[in-house]
């Protein structure tokens, strides 16, 4: 009887095992916690191979457009130091053809947003295995949980960063241009690593079972699914019909017309500095970076600097000098552009020759009245100097350049991103740079 009570067990210890185990199948971590019957392999396959296309357009897209920006023009353009070997496949950007930028930019911008449901679906679709324990069973386990935490972080970020620069919303510490750059680096090579490892399975599930077929051992899949709401092929419908959402009201940015007037998502693509030939797209009003009618008045002198000294310019002699024409776009960062604008000015080649560089010109140093920011200094490239269509801009569309799009005098450079056709110009250094 002794021995019979002793061993028995207690009505608490019995009551605390049901409990205990009742709560592991609340935790995240419990195969029957995620119980979507959309979850499965060939779901994930679908959304993986097109982020697979979709993303290795962004990183392409990327790099050309960290090119463009002239990196190794230091410290002036360069906000990213010692990128050392991630530079290696620096070149000088061309001018031609002259919309070059405007469809690289525009593609980076718009493949991103249009991304964000696909990454969503994506990630959502995964995050069982986010859950898994033991969080590593063998150190290969554990290196490919780790490629994934990189994967997942660096997407995120990659993505999130994205989106506020479009919006010019600068919440994160630091300057975007590193951040998104060595971002871009390490979250492409966790990719690749993934890719490598899952993109031959995802083709070979497609093939053979397609998004309905079974999968042997699906990870993914519930092993106690709840009653289905939507197939599978309904949720890639939504998950598409957001894309094109985002499409549609993103991809204006880089049209005139009503396209533009779609862009609703993107208001910095939407707003127009009234009508008439300067009523195209600006970032920023001379109002907003404290630009003067004192300044840009009759008192303002533009200043050309090389082995000629410096030589002193107002705006009436500017005009007195040949004025050529050119047909460009203005395309930002950001991703919104405009359709070609006529510009007319003095070329830069021809004032690098008055500064002491008649036969070949070098690079210049542009130097704004605007006193912080960005946009307040500029170097371009022997080449974008030389181009017959780089002009110092006095007048666009047959008219003079208003206060917003950089009267008395902005530059103008074919295929160049926005952040180097520099407004409100005070001062061009000619030189090597």
């Amino acid at each position: 009887m002794g021995d019979s009570s002793r061993n028995a067990p207690t009505s608490s210890s019995t009551s605390s095992r049901p409990r205990a185990t009742a709560l592991l199948e609340r935790l995240p971590s419990a195969p029957g916690f995620w119980r979507s019957p959309v979850r499965g392999v060939p779901f994930t396959a679908v959304l993986g191979l097109v982020l697979l296309a979709g993303i290795t357009l962004l990183f392409v897209t990327g790099l050309l457009s960290y090119a463009a920006y002239n990196p190794d023009l230091n410290p002036v353009n360069d906000k990213t130091p010692d990128k050392g070997l991630l530079g290696f496949y620096l070149f000088p950007w061309p001018t031609s053809p002259h919309w070059l930028y405007r469809l690289t930019q525009g593609l980076h911008v718009t493949v991103g947003i249009v991304l964000v449901p696909v990454l969503l679906a994506k990630l959502w679709s995964v995050v069982p295995r986010l859950f898994t324990l033991p969080p590593a069973r063998s150190p290969a386990h554990a290196l490919e949980r780790i490629s994934l935490l990189l994967l997942v972080g660096g997407a995120l970020f990659e993505f999130v960063t994205g989106l506020l620069n479009i919006q010019l919303e600068y919440l994160f510490p630091g300057s975007f241009y590193p951040l998104h750059f060595y971002g871009a680096w390490v979250f492409f090579a966790a990719f690749l690593a993934h890719a490598g490892l899952r993109a031959p399975q995802a083709v070979r599930v497609l093939r053979t079972g397609g998004l309905d077929g079974p999968v042997p051992d699906d990870a993914l899949e519930s092993p106690a699914p709840s009653r289905p709401t939507v197939s599978r092929r309904g949720a890639l419908a939504v998950v598409g019909a957001g894309s094109l959402v985002l499409l549609v009201t993103s991809a204006g940015r880089s049209f005139d017309g009503p396209l533009r007037r779609l862009a609703a998502l993107t208001p910095h693509g939407a707003a127009e500095p009234g009508s008439g030939p300067n009523g195209f797209q600006i970032n920023k009003t001379a109002a907003a970076v404290g630009i003067t009618t004192a300044e840009t008045g009759e008192g303002w002198w533009l200043t050309v600097s090389g082995p000629a000294g410096d030589l002193r310019f107002s705006r009436a002699q500017l005009l007195d000098m040949e004025q050529h024409s050119a047909a460009l776009p203005i395309a930002c960062v950001e991703g919104w552009s405009t359709s070609d604008q006529w510009w007319r000015g003095v070329r830069l080649s021809d004032l690098a020759a008055l500064a002491g560089y008649p036969d070949r010109p070098p690079g210049v140093l542009v130097e704004s009245l605007q006193r912080s920011g960005a946009f307040r200094r500029a170097a371009l490239r022997d080449n974008q100097v030389r181009d017959p269509r780089s002009l110092l801009a006095l007048r666009v569309n047959g008219e003079d350049l208003s206060p917003d799009h950089g009267y008395p005098a902005r530059v103008i450079v074919p295929a160049a991103p926005g952040v180097l056709n520099t407004k409100w110009v005070a001062r061009l250094t000619f030189g090597d740079l």
